[in-house]
């Protein structure tokens, strides 16, 4: 089975780094009438005492499905809960935990927001969901296609949920669905890949959706290709947190599998966007705009500056693959898993604008 997940940068939980993220006692009894709060950050030097008090209470712990591999998890605003992956690719050692995925609790029910890599590693978050609350999976969104965002959903089969996504993602997954399948089995391995299956959207979406969850609402939105061609994402009304998917990347290098110009155009839309906070795909559990946009943004010029230079120079996509972005490679972690691949796709692009 997976082994032990360890905090990833910037993910302060179980005593490391900064301190240990904890909520109110009232999460642990599926109390809907949640209080408002943000996370509580414990000093190193308080984690102790607070370890203590905390032992006596009656608080919900984001512990594992099975011993041995703790799935954490965040609550950002009140009923958002993230959980970060780990910027590393797909292996037995990790079961396809390696993308965000989140969820909303509702009055009346609760929306998921993809649901990692794997079947196992889907069950283990399903099971951090129902220690939170006893409420029924009504919805389970994709932001994309990718497996790391979609091979998750079948540990909610069970649940009867309506799936939604963009309404390109169908088309798009089928057509990938066996490849997608191989090249997992063969990462993953077979305990780690046992249970996965392509489960197509129930509920596709063609420009703007609303989720009804008891008391709160999310905004599906389709996107223009961008990161791939059946983006999507959500925001929370009641919080006002906008979930990006993989429109954005930090720390983890971003992927291109739609269009480069559409992607530029699409953060510049970002940037002048309104939001208390938002969920990347890849990334911490929650950021600020614009300013988490920064990063991505320059990475993606710089590929397609220096590819129209080359082009302009009568140069080769092996040129490209071999100077273009290059500044970029010390900034981003899994640089050299997809940098060349991105080159590929934004060359295959731009060399016909």
């Amino acid at each position: 089975m997976c082994a032990s997940r360890q905090p990833g940068p910037g993910r302060p939980l179980h005593g490391i780094g900064r301190g240990v993220i904890v909520g109110p006692p009232e999460l642990a009894l599926g109390d809907a009438r949640r209080r408002s709060y943000e996370p509580l950050w414990l000093p190193r030097r308080g984690f102790l005492r607070a370890a203590f008090a905390l032992a006596l209470s009656p608080l919900l712990r984001y512990v594992p499905a099975h011993a041995g591999t703790p799935l954490d998890i965040a609550e950002i605003a009140p009923g958002v809960f993230v959980h970060q992956g780990r910027y590393e690719m797909q292996s037995p050692d990790n079961c396809g935990d390696m993308a965000n995925a989140s969820f909303v609790v509702g009055r009346d029910a609760v929306a998921v927001i993809d649901t990692l890599g794997s079947a196992v590693v889907g069950r283990e978050l399903r099971n951090c969901i129902l220690a939170v609350t006893d409420k029924p999976f009504r919805y389970v969104v994709n932001t994309h296609m990718h497996p790391d965002h979609v091979f998750g959903n079948a540990a909610f089969k069970e649940d009867k949920p309506v799936f939604v996504a963009n309404h390109k993602l169908a088309r798009g997954l089928s057509s990938r669905a066996e490849h997608y399948l191989a090249v997992n089995k063969q990462m993953l391995g077979p305990d780690a890949f046992e249970g996965i299956e392509v489960i197509l959207p129930t509920l596709p979406v063609d420009g703007t959706l609303s989720l009804d969850l008891g008391g709160r609402t999310l905004i599906c939105q389709t996107e223009p290709t961008a990161h791939t061609d059946n983006d999507l994402t959500v925001t929370d009304t009641l919080t006002d947190t906008l979930f990006l998917g993989d429109l954005l990347f930090s720390v983890h290098v971003p992927t291109l599998d739609g269009s480069s110009r559409g992607w530029l155009a699409l953060i510049d839309d970002f940037e002048k966007r309104k939001a208390a906070r938002v969920v990347p795909g890849h990334g911490p559990h929650a950021m600020q705009l614009p300013d988490a946009l920064e990063p991505e943004k320059r990475y993606l010029t710089a590929i397609a500056t220096d590819i129209r230079e080359l082009i302009k120079q009568d140069k080769t996509l092996e040129d490209a693959t071999r100077s273009a972005g290059a500044e970029e490679r010390d900034k981003w972690m899994l640089f050299q898993d997809y940098h060349v691949r991105n080159v590929t796709a934004a060359f295959a692009e731009l060399e016909w604008e």
